[in-house]
């Protein structure tokens, strides 16, 4: 009997071998045919048990090893019950699905990524080029812009800063050379707009907007030659502002169902009869269009007469229009939560263009959704991701250079446990969304368009942005919710909805599209079963079936044994710093790959109607990436030991968020026995990650509250200025000053304390202090400097009582509290 039970126990270990080592069929039927023989050997074993040994092993053979035979007795079957039951996917499904390209997301969903390959992907980099543009041009137009003048007098750019844009090329950072753009990176568009950001929101988006989805990136991947030729180099040079008009007021998120409409017909254009569409068109929410010359419009096309020569319903498609041509409407604005930055409607009806006019002429009709989902892939992770990086970079700055030199209680703010904590959120935030895009921007240097990552990038770091500046608010106290010249971070807290709503709302986002899209097109055998299918192919179909369910047991296997030994053990490359955080990622990858997998077998096709489960598993995808890209940055940046804090609370806090969501998975999955065992098997111990502890914040809440190369490296890119006229400047000389005071209000308070000054005013006191020998007239003259610059930090703005437009117009600028 204890042969039997230890040749159990010995087949147990080697099938749980098998399955975590993903071994192949032939390996499991040698392990079955070498257990079946060992069974037939122990002697206790009834003849019975070893002829059903034996029987099992050839049956598996039959049908693991010969694949004819298990294509007919079991996969053929299935296949028909697969083809039944598998969703319709329409075709503008279909497009958005096949858009874009996978890249380390993949890696994450195959439950083992390979580290050595994340650590080895180039560094994101300016060139020489690139670097020259951002310390000259940029520079300039930082220096040029005046963000109050800009959201509250002006409610426009200056003529100055409009012309400085289009004539330095700021409007064709994309268009190739030879087109006469800029031709920059990915990375180096982010690091532009980044930098503009952080001086103001309405300049970025004037500069981003162009530079994002729109006619330029639309005329280079898909335009005809003519229209390359002539509309690039007008683009490029300023000549033309472009926008790009897709969202209608009966289709916002569902932008599939846009009802403008456009008809194929015969008409007349410059004293010709030529091919050309009637459009009819009603847009909102589109970015520069009161001011646009050439309006990119999305529309669905229809050929009642089959001009074309095809269908009737063509499908979504794209042209160009100048706005000056007849039936055009542009002009009017919204006003996006006091953003000063170009938004209005624009409409047509029965409006004549020729059929050239659609972008890629004749041939793209109809391909307009894949158009549009294709760049939607790469530039969803640029625009409004370096926008958020914008808010981290310069919201931690002000915020510790604040919390320095505001004192309560003669202690600086940011020593107290309360103000270190929010610090340590903007802190070590601000340290992970930078490593994510700079991760993202390295891939799109490479050629890649991930669609998956661009969801993830936009989602959470303007959702980290969103809690940057609440928490950046709650430590400024009364200084932030001042509007006015000295108010630096008002405006971008009154506009993060915006970011939040555009290019997909982050609830669609979140609930739909991450793990919508990346179960299918991350996995590596879904939509391999998903073609197969549609092509009735049953060979192609049984290779990924049953590569999908080994893959499925091996996770299954994986999670069990990472899950009880925390991943150690694991070899994985890297500093001693990240090694554990790679045996934890590797852990919780095995466990979301099998969790995914049981997510859409057990519910199915209606996986995507349950929206919270949904969520909470792209929310498991999205940790897996963002902490991945964390410890790239960490090595990216040479494995700096000052920076371990902010390494540290942010994978703490991305793990421990990482945990919930998988836990939350868990405790809501609709079959309850099933959802038992994937908890024994994700979290055998139970959940046994914390979130970060207060040492680490108070620790990541000095950094940012002492000058130095780590809240230097943090803030890298930002706009600074230097002289005490601007209030970020004057913040960052208040913060040096007082801290060159500190040791000098030390010598006050202990010659105060032992008596040798007199209890009289401040000023009197001082004076004293000069009389005694304890400052010398230098050190009395910083120390009322430091009042100063503090005074001039801590004061907000104060205006006329009447703040009507006509009682502006008599005194347009508002004056400073006197400091």
């Amino acid at each position: 009997m204890l042969t039997l039970i230890l040749s159990a126990l010995a087949a147990l270990g080697l099938a749980w071998a098998l399955a975590y080592h993903r071994a192949g069929a032939l390996a499991w039927a040698l392990a079955l045919a070498a257990g079946s023989a060992a069974l037939a050997w122990a002697s206790p074993a009834p003849p019975a048990i070893g002829a059903a040994a034996w029987a099992i092993t050839a049956l598996f053979t039959a049908l693991a090893v010969v694949r004819p035979v298990r294509r007919a007795v079991v996969t053929g079957p299935l296949f028909g019950v697969f083809k039944r039951v598998l969703p319709q996917m329409s075709q503008t499904e279909q497009e958005a699905l096949d858009a874009g390209s996978v890249w380390w997301d993949a890696d994450i969903f195959s439950g083992d990524p390979d580290w050595g390959k994340l650590l080895a992907f180039p560094v994101a980099k300016l060139t020489a080029e690139e670097q020259a543009f951002m310390d000259g041009p940029v520079e300039e137009l930082c220096a040029l812009l005046d963000d109050w003048d800009i959201s509250h007098e002006r409610m426009d750019l200056s003529p100055e800063a409009w012309r400085f844009i289009r004539e330095r090329g700021f409007l064709g950072i994309i268009i190739p050379k030879a087109f006469g753009g800029l031709g920059f990176s990915a990375f180096a568009h982010s690091e532009i707009v980044t930098k503009i950001s952080t001086r103001s929101g309405a300049a970025a988006v004037t500069v981003m907007v162009p530079n994002s989805l729109g006619p330029a990136e639309l005329l280079i991947h898909y335009g005809t030659e003519a229209q390359k030729d002539h509309y690039l180099p007008r683009l490029a040079r300023g000549q033309e502002i472009p926008c790009f008009a897709l969202t209608n007021p009966e289709a916002g998120s569902d932008a599939a169902s846009i009802p403008d409409f456009g008809i194929v017909c015969r008409g007349t254009h410059e004293g010709r009869e030529t091919l050309g569409i009637r459009l009819t068109w009603e847009k909102r929410y589109i970015t520069l269009a009161p001011v646009a010359t050439l309006l990119g419009l999305a529309f669905k096309l229809y050929d009642p007469e089959r001009l074309l020569g095809g269908e009737e319903d063509i499908g979504i498609t794209l042209a160009l229009v100048p706005t000056s041509h007849p039936g055009v409407n542009t002009g009017r604005r919204h006003n996006p939560l006091g953003s000063a930055f170009m938004n209005g409607p624009t409409t047509g009806q029965d409006v004549f263009i020729p059929i050239d006019w659609v972008i890629g002429g004749e041939k793209q009709v109809g391909n307009g959704w894949r158009m549009l989902m294709e760049c939607l892939a790469a530039g969803r992770s640029i625009s409004l991701p370096s926008l958020s990086m914008a808010a981290g970079k310069i919201g931690t700055r002000v915020t510790g250079a604040y919390a320095r030199v505001r004192s309560q209680f003669k202690t600086p703010i940011g020593r107290f446990e309360g103000i270190e904590e929010p610090l340590a959120r903007i802190g070590g935030s601000t340290y992970l969304m930078d490593g994510m895009r700079r991760l993202t921007m390295a891939a799109l240097d490479m050629g890649e368009k991930p669609s998956v990552i661009s969801a993830i990038c936009k989602y959470h770091m303007t959702e980290r942005m969103r809690s940057i500046l609440n928490d950046a608010m709650d430590v400024h106290g009364g200084k932030g919710i001042c509007l006015g010249p000295n108010n630096y971070l008002g405006r971008a807290y009154q506009t993060v909805p915006i970011a939040i709503t555009v290019e997909g709302a982050n609830i669609l986002t979140r609930s739909l599209i991450i793990f919508g899209q990346g179960a299918i097109r991350c996995h590596p055998w879904v939509l391999k079963e998903i073609r197969a299918a549609g092509a009735n192919d049953l060979r192609a179909f049984d290779e990924a079936l049953w590569g999908h369910v080994a893959f499925t047991v091996s996770n299954g296997a994986r999670a069990l044994w990472l899950g009880l030994t925390g991943g150690k053990g694991l070899s994985v490359p890297g500093s001693p710093r990240t090694r554990r955080y790679l045996q934890i990622l590797t852990r919780f990858a095995s466990a979301y790959a099998l969790l995914a997998d049981m997510s859409m077998f057990v519910i199915g096709g209606s996986l995507k109607r349950r929206e919270m489960l949904s969520a909470r598993l792209g929310d498991i995808l999205s940790y897996l990436y963002m902490m991945s890209a964390t410890v790239k940055r960490f090595h990216d940046d040479g494995c700096p030991e000052e920076d371990v804090p902010l390494l540290t609370w942010a994978l703490y806090d991305s793990s421990f968020k990482l945990q919930v969501a998988m836990d939350g998975v868990l405790a809501n999955f609709p079959s309850r026995p099933v959802a038992w065992v994937l908890r024994r098997l994700a979290f055998p111990k139970g959940l046994t990650l914390t979130a970060p502890h207060d040492r680490w914040a108070s620790r990541v809440a000095r950094l940012l509250i002492e000058p130095g190369p780590v809240r230097d490296r943090l803030t890298a890119g930002i706009y600074l200025p230097r002289t005490e006229e601007e209030i970020v400047g004057r913040l960052e000389l208040a913060m040096q000053a007082v801290i060159e005071a500190e040791p000098l209000e030390a010598k006050m308070r202990a010659a105060q304390k032992e008596g040798r000054l007199p209890q009289r005013t401040l000023a009197e006191r001082r004076e004293a202090a000069v009389q005694a020998g304890i400052l010398t007239p230098a050190e009395l003259a910083h120390l009322v400097r430091t009042d100063r610059l503090k005074r001039g930090v801590i004061m907000v703005d104060d205006f006329p009582n009447d703040q009507s437009r006509s009682k502006r117009e008599e005194a347009p600028w508002p004056r400073a509290a006197s400091m």
